[in-house]
């Protein structure tokens, strides 16, 4: 399924107009929004919600530390190398854990597990089964959950691999970025060609049901030819999952991308001729476009869900789980119920503190009022399956009985007219529907269904290309 033949054929200019800061739609509205102060009773009472319609969970552990710093990362970390660091900080995690587990009924399923960081195999063996066996004490874990973790191939050799797929874990990740010695070096992210093949050789031997991996572009000293060349080993690889990120320049928000020069970034027109070539080598090799700058091969569970319209997405990003409550751990966790989202203090003190007092952790969030709550259908439709049906929003009670899509959305169906009119979209009185060239500027025509962008500053938002 060649979903790019056609990209070649886009002219610079249109997609330059449309290489705008826009959100990335993990969550809707976007953790820009999470401003107030939230109280735990309110969401303690998204919580009992959940628990009367027996909705499934999906649970995200963050580990902060790192012990040396990326500089193109844009993640909320810790860089240290005094290990002793995870000891409390393990502690306060599983009392998070068990406090929050007391409050959810235990006939609820978990159906997703994620570790996230940072670095997870900061954790040594004793601490990650610490861990892992406090998830199984606490939830109801179902026997087809997809429990995975994101590694940094520096600290992991052939046995701690084998211990995680023993353990439980059935998909791993870990960050390929650019196998150019010179763009390793200058993001600080030295990671011999060799050590990543042994490393998905290991992860093959222990019989992993998934592996993906991440490249990005736009990085320092990243050319057309030197690119090409990543790509293409990165198809001998042979992951069943690519991530494709846009390179996030915003110094002003994380310091430590100070340590790159603009100067040294790949040029416009440079990055715009990169991103075409990857996309257009990743399809002719087999890989489908999922959407939001991942692709999967044919049989990989996204690609059938995509196919079959039945592909989800939340803040752990494109799954093939039912819509399901979030909770999240740690400090900046963050927890998305149907209704109200939180996020956990970013400061080990503050939520120190906070467990010690007997309380939630929670520093920020947001209330959903119904209004969020249609457009973040919407917007998740838009994402996960390229087409909505106007009829689904009332026939799931989305809209009110005497409303109907064209009177709600009246303002954003004339910015469609203007997506259309440069190919982005295709109107119907029933449908909308995305084309090849809308599905790589997603983010834009979800962006037009988002009443709170006006009112975010652009730089808070990596830009669409």
């Amino acid at each position: 399924m060649k979903l790019y033949s056609q990209i070649i054929k886009f002219n610079a200019d249109l997609l330059n107009k449309y290489d705008k800061s826009v959100p990335r739609y993990t969550s809707y509205p976007p953790a820009t929004e999470f401003k107030t102060i939230v109280k735990e009773t309110d969401f303690l009472a998204g919580i009992v919600a959940g628990n009367e319609k027996k909705q499934p969970i999906s649970l995200y552990c963050h580990i902060p530390f790192c012990e040396s710093a990326c500089y193109f990362c844009g993640c909320n970390t810790i860089i240290t190398n005094n290990k002793k660091i995870a000891i409390p900080y393990l502690d306060y995690l599983i009392q998070n854990i068990r406090q929050t587990s007391t409050l959810i009924s235990s006939d609820r399923q978990v159906n997703q597990i994620h570790l996230g960081g940072g670095t997870p195999n900061y954790l040594n063996q004793l601490q990650l089964e610490q861990l892992f066996s406090n998830l199984v004490k606490n939830f109801n874990i179902g026997h087809k959950a997809e429990i995975s973790i994101e590694i940094n191939p520096l600290y992991v050799d052939r046995n701690y691999i084998f211990f995680l797929k023993e353990l439980g874990f059935n998909r791993i990740s870990f960050g390929i970025q650019d196998f150019n010695s010179k763009v390793q070096k200058v993001i600080n992210r030295v990671q011999p060609e060799s050590m990543l093949f042994n490393l998905m050789s290991w992860i093959r031997e222990a019989k992993f049901e998934g592996a993906n991996v991440d490249l990005i572009y736009g990085l320092p000293f990243q050319t057309l030819e030197t690119f090409k060349e990543t790509v293409e080993k990165t198809i001998r690889l042979n992951p069943d999952r690519i991530a494709l990120f846009n390179f996030a320049y915003m110094p002003w928000l994380k310091t430590v991308q100070k340590n790159i020069t603009e100067k040294d970034l790949p040029k416009a027109q440079e990055k715009l001729a990169i991103f075409q070539m990857t996309i257009e080598k990743l399809n002719y090799n087999g890989y489908m476009y999922i959407g939001m700058d991942h692709f999967a091969k044919p049989n990989d569970e996204l690609a059938i869900a995509q196919q079959e319209g039945k592909l989800h997405r939340n803040f752990q990003g494109y799954t093939t789980k039912p819509e399901s409550d979030l909770f999240g751990f740690g400090v900046t966790s963050i927890s998305m119920l149907n209704d109200i989202y939180i996020q956990n203090y970013k400061g080990l003190k503050s939520y120190y503190k906070a467990l010690d007092s007997g309380n939630l952790p929670i520093e920020k969030g947001v209330i959903l009022h119904r209004d969020d709550i249609l457009r973040r259908a919407i917007i998740m439709e838009l994402m996960c399956q390229f087409k909505i049906s106007k009829n689904f929003f009332k026939e799931e009670n989305y809209l009110q009985s005497d409303l109907d899509f064209n009177q709600y959305f009246t303002n954003e169906l004339v910015d469609l007219k203007f997506l259309e009119a440069d190919g982005l979209v295709k109107l119907s009185d029933d449908d909308i529907e995305i084309t090849p060239l809308g599905r790589l500027l997603i983010r834009n025509v979800a962006s037009v269904f988002d009443t709170y962008l006006k009112g975010r500053k652009k730089q808070s938002f990596s830009r669409a290309i």
